[in-house]
């Protein structure tokens, strides 16, 4: 019976599936600290970690017996892999499940701040409005605009196939161009990073977060795009210079922005929240009760695997499993 640790309360499909074995779930309702892991993960076989989960070295070394964490999130940026794979334990994630949840939240927060949902909802919660008129609440419409994607993997596709209902425009950038059948099914195209800045009518962000990426967008960045533009993050927080989108807001050197993410999370710039022109979404990009409990059911199963000696379902490392 393998001792395994549950770093925060998730969906109970985990539970269910590593009843063979001996679960602690940390229940408090404050996120875990480093200090804590510590203490608990001594004793402990596998660590079933969150993306708020901070897995460093001190955290690794501490874990003796670990041969295994298994992050709860498609990104794993919380954990020190480098020094996991040094130490031979296996480090995994939830990929893919994660893509239309977080497409859907993309597609629904670049409406609100186009179209002022959010505005026009708390205009009617609180002094409410005097009717229709010609003038009144315009927004921007999304129907033939150009749509930049910056990082064109799964979840960069399943925006532009929703993107393309929409009848948008697509230019994406990234390191790797596709193929050339799969921009005509997406009906996008590859372009440089200036122009993916200077020809888009919303940006978004779908790429993961790397050192090489801190503040990917920032004072130039937004200076490049048109001034009717809007930026959208429901990647990661620091890919992009806060500060300086407030700035860019403030001055109207873009339009909007809506955010998922944020680069101090869980602070929130408080300049943000004073900005109409943004819509705020406290990181819930995959948050559905259908995505949630798949994330919680391939966390468990890369465990199982691992402690029956197999290879995991989806490995972030590369780690050498007996046979």
């Amino acid at each position: 019976m393998a001792h395994i640790l549950v770093a925060g309360k998730i969906p109970e499909k985990a539970e269910e599936l590593l009843k063979d074995h001996h679960v602690i779930v940390y229940e408090n309702e404050q996120l875990i600290t480093e200090d804590e892991l510590c203490e608990l993960v001594g004793g402990v076989d596998a660590i079933l970690s969150l993306l708020s989960t901070p897995i460093t070295k001190r955290v690794i070394d501490a874990a003796k017996n670990v041969k295994i964490i298994a992050n709860y999130g498609a990104g794993f940026n919380n954990i020190d892999v480098d020094y996991a794979t040094s130490k031979g334990i296996h480090v995994t994630n939830t990929p893919l499940v994660s893509t239309d949840a977080t497409a859907e939240l993309t597609f629904g927060i670049l409406l609100a701040v186009s179209r002022r949902i959010i505005e026009g909802d708390e205009l009617c919660r609180t002094k409410g409005f005097e009717g229709w008129a010609p003038l009144f609440f315009r927004g921007t419409e999304v129907s033939g605009k150009t749509l930049g994607i910056f990082g064109f993997g799964n979840i960069g596709q399943a925006v532009a196939k929703r993107a393309k209902a929409f009848n948008m425009n697509i230019i994406y950038h990234q390191p790797r161009r596709l193929s050339t059948k799969l921009e005509q099914e997406l009906n996008a195209t590859y372009g440089s990073m200036d122009e993916l800045l200077q020809t888009s009518d919303y940006i978004t962000l779908h790429c993961p977060y790397k050192p090489e990426l801190h503040h990917l967008f920032g004072k130039e960045e937004f200076y490049k795009m048109k001034d009717t533009a809007f930026f959208i993050n429901a990647a990661r927080g620091p890919l992009a210079n806060e500060q300086e989108l407030v700035d860019a807001l403030k001055e109207g050197v873009i339009a909007g922005a809506a955010l998922d993410v944020f680069e101090f999370e869980p602070k929130i710039t408080e300049e943000l929240k004073s900005l109409t022109n943004v819509v705020l979404t406290p990181h819930i990009g995959n948050a559905t009760y259908e995505t949630r409990e798949a994330m919680s059911e391939i966390a468990a199963k890369n465990i199982i695997e691992i402690m029956a000696e197999r290879p995991p379902i989806s490995p972030v490392n590369q780690i050498l499993v007996k046979n």
